[in-house]
């Protein structure tokens, strides 16, 4: 499945510094990989996304927001993820997705459940 990814988070430059690569090369890296949902948690439709790069492995912030918008994609340690709700949290947010990711009226509700596999794709 493809997840279309507005790579414009708050904390892309950050990610950048912290990896030693220019944003342009942290996005290229991003979209190049195939990720897997591995497990679901942390809030209905929260897919943990494996397969990251190693190099892309980067620590939660310090301090986490209080508000993060639904839809934001974000990056802790070996994981990737979207919120499917606004939340707070923790996260490297890299970018936004508009893909709906949890509907209690869809079968099934969560977009991304265990097993499947995702590719982000870049839109502008």
């Amino acid at each position: 499945m493809e997840l279309p990814v507005t790579f414009d988070g708050p904390d892309l430059p950050e990610v950048a510094e912290l990896v030693e690569m220019p944003v342009p090369d942290v996005v290229r890296a991003l979209t190049s990989v195939a990720l897997t949902v591995a497990f679901s948690g942390f809030a209905p439709g929260f897919g943990y996304l494996t397969g990251l790069p190693q190099e892309l492995h980067v620590p939660r912030r310090a301090t986490p927001r209080t508000r993060v918008p639904a839809g934001s994609v974000g990056l802790a340690g070996p994981y990737a993820g979207a919120y499917p709700s606004e939340s707070p949290g923790g996260w490297q947010l890299v970018g936004r997705t508009d893909a709906v990711l949890f509907d209690v009226h869809r079968d099934p509700p969560a977009l991304l459940f265990p097993g499947t596999r995702v590719r982000f794709r870049e839109v502008r």
